[in-house]
């Protein structure tokens, strides 16, 4: 995967979890789907990073609106 495919990919999960979590607010959705980007930057197979991300992020975001 090259990393316009990737940059494409990882924005489309944060459209897909602004829809999935109606109440997080853009900015929470973003600084959780950097945070699992940082997270998986030194992977050196990153054809699986996007779905890693979105995990990661949804957890993070699950686990801060149930608080």
């Amino acid at each position: 995967m090259n990393s316009a495919e990737e940059v494409r990919q990882i924005s489309q999960v944060v459209t897909r979890l602004l829809n999935k979590f109606p109440t997080a607010s853009r900015e929470a959705v973003e600084a959780a789907v950097e945070a699992a980007v940082a997270h998986f930057a030194g992977c050196p197979i990153r054809d699986f990073v996007p779905l890693f991300v979105e995990r990661t992020a949804t957890a993070k975001l699950a686990s801060l609106l149930e608080a």
